[in-house]
């Protein structure tokens, strides 16, 4: 089959790699524009550009797909099919209506819950027990078209951000060559979604990390887990931001955002409800430390505050 593959993130590496151990014609690949990225802030290129590029593939790399310019450039591959996964870019109605098969998309959620920009983080946040992706049929709408395949997996006391979008990245490549495969013979269905059970899974602002000791420990707990390992969840000690790269529950209490303790299994932090272990952090300017080593060359001890938001 002749696809064109629209993706950016790396979590759509494992999918346009799948369509080619299939033995799919990738016609091109699309991919938002290099971005700064690093400390020195150089363009640097997209995981789904460096993987079509090692491949052989044409790269695309509009800033807008919103032009009859754009639709006739990706009609002009004659594609069977476009699929997409962690574009990032919206498409437009005449881009969706470019390929004979119309436009596949790998969401990583069990739609219709965590339509939307961040399911992975979302999902974590909220506690939920289980999520799992979806091969859906592009709509004009977020997120919104029928699904040919679900596949769910159980949320994990130990994920994180990371290696939930891992998991959920290589079940969204399985399925979706199931879903390419039963497309090509002619049998492949797509069932509407539920009008129940909807939710928004809202982008994600890095003020979100900012970790509010007010909130219960379960709260906070899966908040650091939800952002690692980035934007990564912080603190304030000392005037200096404190980032957390690992935390369990404890067994203390005391008035929020004060240091229970401070020892070789971590920080013990009081939360509205319980406390938190800190069990890995990163010191501004520095690099993630096991508490242990972070606390090897730094005194802190129990009594300390660690900042809470502002109010408003």
């Amino acid at each position: 089959m002749n696809i064109v593959f629209a993706g950016t993130a790396p979590f759509a590496v494992p999918s346009l790699q799948a369509l080619l151990a299939a033995g799919h014609t990738v016609r091109a690949v699309y991919t938002q524009p290099d971005r700064p990225a690093g400390r020195g802030r150089k363009l640097s290129p997209s995981a789904v550009k460096l993987a079509a590029l090692e491949a052989g593939i044409e790269v695309c790399q509009p800033v807008s797909l919103r032009t009859a310019q754009a639709a006739a450039e990706l009609a002009a591959f004659a594609p069977d099919l476009l699929v997409v996964v962690a574009y990032g870019l919206i498409l437009p109605p005449a881009i969706l209506g470019a390929a004979r098969l119309g436009a596949l998309n790998v969401h990583g959620s069990l739609l219709p819950r965590w339509r939307g920009a961040a399911p992975v983080e979302r999902a974590l946040l909220a506690g939920d027990a289980q999520t799992g992706v979806c091969i859906m049929q592009m709509d004009v709408g977020l997120d919104t078209g029928p699904v040919f395949l679900q596949r769910p997996t159980p949320i994990l006391a130990n994920d994180t951000g990371g290696s939930l979008r891992e998991r959920l990245a290589q079940l969204g490549a399985e399925a979706l060559i199931e879903v390419v495969a039963g497309l090509e013979v002619g049998v492949a269905v797509a069932t509407p979604q539920p009008a129940e059970g909807a939710c928004y899974a809202a982008k994600i602002d890095k003020r979100e990390a900012q970790l509010d000791w007010t909130q219960p420990a379960q709260v906070l707990e899966r908040t650091v887990r939800a952002f690692a390992p980035a934007p990564l969840a912080w603190t304030v000690w000392r005037g200096q931001r404190l980032r957390v790269g690992g935390a369990q529950l404890g067994l203390g209490s005391g008035p929020p955002g004060q240091v229970l303790s401070a020892g070789p299994s971590g920080i013990e932090v009081a939360c509205g409800a319980g406390s938190l272990l800190l069990t890995h952090v990163q010191p501004e300017g520095g690099r993630m430390l096991p508490a242990r080593e972070f606390l090897a060359g730094r005194k802190l001890v129990a009594g300390e505050r660690l900042e809470a938001p502002a109010p408003g």
